[in-house]
């Protein structure tokens, strides 16, 4: 799920309705009801994994049921969704885990996109062993160490070497950098999607195999499949700007909403609603759950948090 350009995310939802990264470019395929005069309707970007899903079923599921609006969602990939976002072909992302580049040409320079506040939720990316794999190689944590354990990771696909899995190719990671300068005995092997990666994860935990794992928080895996972080080295300001150069750990990234300038100023209680929407790691992975392990559609799933959480969903309607 992800770095971003200085640290995306990546990760893709299981989910029919998101099919992957490989989304066509939606600034050439402008939505009916986007930036529509006169009626009360938005589109909200999805982005392709399972927690960036969980928050527009939520915010979806309000403007419809309490506010009255017509929802319409289109899935696009982290970067084309800005320019989708500048050019009034959506109105709002809601989960962006930080495009420093693209946060200067359209907020601060364009103006064309105006900051949203948090979500409330911090993203973290990182490289994961199983907890199970860890109780018998305690060591086995500290990336200093991982090249004595290379053997236990070898596959097919990553033949001498041991497998460093990753998700999707379309993202942008620095785990071939990493590998390459950290002198790490390593092959970057990428699953295709976050649904082929949580696969090969299950069936590697049902059998108590070994795996390194490109992997990210929040995510609801974590509670079906336990996992450790392995340590790479200290994450400090700057030290990801050369991506061929990097050689430290990914940062914690607070969560960021973004809207269309001309919605964010006439886009009504939608707008007001949006920039309010704020909820916790643990309601985001709730909802994910149940999208995602519990096969519930996004609507049901929002529809059951919606009636469990009052509280804290009529606070952004006020």
């Amino acid at each position: 799920m992800r770095v971003r350009t200085a640290y995306t995310v990546a990760a893709v939802t299981s989910l029919a309705l998101l099919s992957g990264c490989g989304a066509a470019d939606m600034t050439k395929q402008a939505s009916p009801f986007a930036n529509a005069q006169g009626a009360k309707t938005v589109t909200l970007s999805v982005q392709s994994w399972v927690g960036a899903q969980a928050n527009v079923a939520v915010a979806q599921y309000l403007l419809e049921h309490k506010l009255g609006y017509r929802v319409d969602t289109v899935q696009v990939d982290e970067v084309p969704a800005w320019d989708a976002l500048s050019q009034g072909r959506v109105d709002a992302i809601l989960e962006d885990w930080g495009h420093p580049d693209q946060e200067k040409r359209y907020v601060d320079d364009k103006k064309t996109i105006t900051r949203a506040g948090g979500l409330g939720v911090t993203g973290h990316i990182g490289w994961y062993v199983p907890t199970y794999l860890v109780k018998q190689h305690p060591d086995i944590t500290n990336w200093k160490n991982l090249n004595k354990y290379s053997s236990l990771f070898r596959t097919a696909e990553s033949g001498s070497k041991g497998q460093l899995m990753d998700g999707s190719p379309s993202y942008v990671t620095n785990d071939k950098a990493l590998v390459t300068n950290l002198k790490l005995n390593y092959q970057v092997v990428f699953a295709g999607s976050e649904a082929a990666q949580i696969t090969q994860m299950k069936q590697f935990a049902k059998e108590k195999k070994p795996f390194l794992t490109y992997w990210y928080a929040p995510q609801w895996l974590f509670k079906k499949v336990p996992m450790t972080e392995v340590e790479l080295p200290a994450y400090k300001e700057g030290c990801d700007a050369d991506a061929a150069k990097v050689a430290c750990a990914y940062p914690h990234t607070p969560l960021q909403k973004y809207l269309n300038t001309d919605f964010a100023k006439k886009g009504g209680k939608a707008a007001a609603f949006l920039k309010k929407f704020k909820w916790t790691t643990e309601d985001q992975n709730e909802v994910s759950l149940m999208i995602a392990d519990q096969k519930m559609s996004p609507a049901d799933a929002a529809k059951k948090w919606v009636d469990n959480h009052p509280t804290t969903w009529k606070a952004w309607l006020s």
